[in-house]
C-alpha cells in the first residue's frame, strides 16, 4: 500500500473564471516589462505592485476579515498565484508573507501580533522573510545554534542566520532559534520568534548572487530583545511548526513554473519552422507542465480540505525542481541558435539568465538530499 496519494483535483468552475479577472489586471500592470525581467517572476521585488496586489484583495484572500483578509478560498488563490508565476509577475515583495509567514502568525501566534502585522501584510505593505538556515548548518535545521535567553518581559536572541530571502527588504522575520535541549531528542527545544528587523542588535548584510544580484543576506542577532507576545506557538514547538510551514512552501505553482518564460518564448521562436527536435521538446516540456502541475493542484485540494500533505508536498517540490532545473539546459541544446529572429534572440536572453538562476531552484525551501530523505522515511524505506 502506497503512503502517499495525489488524488485528480479539478478547479470548480467559478474558480476557474478568476482567471478572466486576473488576466485583465496583469495585462495592465506589466506593461513595459521586458522578458528577462518576467522571467524573475518570484525573485523581482516591486513595493508598488504588490501594493496594487493587497487592493485588489489578492494578498491575505483566504485570511478572516477582521484582520485585513478577504475570506476566498484556497483554490481562489491558487489560480491567482498560478496567473502571478505564469505571467512574471515580480512578486518577492509580499510572497513570503503571503505563502508561509501569515498563515503561521493566524495559527500560531498571538492576538498582539495577529493586530500588529497582519493587516498590513494584506495590504502588500509589510514584508517578511524567514530565519532558518544557519552558517555552518546546512539544511540541517536541527543543528542550528542560534539561542533564546530569558529576561524581564521576553527574550535576549544571539546568532545568526544566512541565505535569508528578501532580508534586505523584510520588516519582520520568524525565526527559528533554540530555547532549550534534550540530548535525547535533537528536534526538541526549537521554538519560533517573529522579530522586528529595525530592533537593536539586528545587523543585515545582502548576498550578491552569481548572477550579480542580490535576492537573500545573512542577519546577525547580537542580544535582539523580543517580548512574550511574538512568540509563535507554545516554547518547544519550533520543529513541528517548521514542517507545517515548509508543506506550504514545497508544494505550489513557485515549484514548477520558475522556468515558464523560457518555455512561452521558447515556442514564440520556434513557430515559423521548427524541427523536429524542437517539435518534440515542446511537447516534452507540455507533458511534464501538466502533470506537476496535477500533482499540485492535487495537494491543493489536500490543504483545501485540511488534509495532511506533507510528503505529497515534498514529493512536489523535488520533482519541481528537477524540472525547472533542466529545462533551460534541455531548450539551450535544442535552440537552433542561427535564427536571429526578434523572437530568437529574446529567449536567447531569457535564457542567458535562468542558466545562471537556476541551481538555487534546488536549494529554496530545502535541498534535494533533504528532500528525498523525508520522502524516503514517508514511504517507510529508512
Amino acid at each position: 500500500m502506497t503512503n502517499y496519494d495525489f488524488s485528480p483535483f479539478e478547479l470548480p468552475h467559478h474558480v476557474r473564471q478568476l482567471r478572466s479577472e486576473v488576466r485583465a489586471f496583469l495585462k495592465e500592470a506589466l506593461v513595459g516589462y521586458t522578458p528577462v525581467q518576467r522571467a524573475h517572476t518570484w525573485t523581482g521585488f516591486d513595493s508598488e505592485f504588490s501594493r496594487k496586489l493587497g487592493q485588489q484583495g489578492w494578498i491575505g484572500m483566504t485570511w478572516p476579515k477582521k484582520y485585513g483578509g478577504h475570506e476566498r478560498s484556497a483554490l481562489e488563490r491558487y489560480v491567482v498565484v498560478e496567473e502571478l508565476l505564469a505571467a512574471g509577475a515580480p512578486v518577492a515583495a509580499h510572497w513570503i508573507a503571503d505563502r508561509q509567514s501569515g498563515p503561521q502568525i493566524l495559527r500560531f501566534g498571538t492576538e498582539t501580533a495577529r493586530q500588529r502585522f497582519i493587516p498590513a501584510v494584506a495590504k502588500g505593505e509589510l514584508y517578511f522573510c524567514i530565519g532558518m538556515s544557519e552558517p555552518n548548518s546546512g539544511s540541517d535545521l536541527a543543528s542550528i545554534s542560534t539561542h533564546a535567553t530569558r529576561t524581564d518581559g521576553g527574550w535576549l536572541i544571539n546568532g545568526s542566520k544566512v541565505w535569508t530571502t528578501i532580508v534586505q527588504h523584510a520588516h519582520v522575520m520568524i525565526t527559528l532559534v533554540r530555547t532549550g535541549k534534550d540530548e535525547n531528542n535533537r528536534h526538541a527545544g526549537l521554538s519560533q520568534f517573529l522579530i522586528d528587523l529595525k530592533s537593536p542588535g539586528v545587523t543585515r548584510n545582502g548576498i550578491t548572487d552569481h548572477t550579480g544580484e542580490v535576492h537573500f543576506g545573512e542577519v546577525f542577532l547580537d542580544n535582539v530583545f523580543v517580548s512574550d507576545d511574538m512568540l509563535l506557538g507554545q516554547l518547544g514547538d519550533g520543529w513541528a511548526q517548521v514542517n507545517a510551514e515548509l508543506a506550504l512552501e514545497r508544494s505550489g505553482p513557485e515549484r514548477y513554473l520558475s522556468s515558464y518564460q523560457l518555455y512561452e518564448k521558447f515556442l514564440g521562436a520556434i513557430q515559423e519552422k521548427p524541427s523536429e527536435l524542437e517539435l518534440n521538446l515542446a511537447g516534452n516540456i507540455a507533458a511534464e507542465l501538466w502533470t506537476l502541475r496535477q500533482m499540485s493542484l492535487s495537494v491543493t485540494g489536500k490543504l483545501a480540505n485540511d488534509k495532511s500533505a506533507i510528503l505529497e508536498a515534498t514529493i512536489v517540490k523535488d520533482l519541481g525542481a528537477c524540472f525547472e532545473q533542466q529545462l533551460p539546459h534541455n531548450i539551450q541544446a535544442a535552440l537552433n541558435t542561427e535564427n536571429n529572429s526578434p523572437a530568437s534572440q529574446s529567449t536567447a536572453e531569457v535564457l542567458s539568465y535562468l542558466l545562471k538562476a537556476s541551481p538555487s531552484f534546488s536549494l529554496r525551501g530545502g535541498t534535494r538530499e533533504i528532500l528525498r530523505g523525508i520522502i524516503s522515511k514517508g514511504l517507510g524505506l529508512r
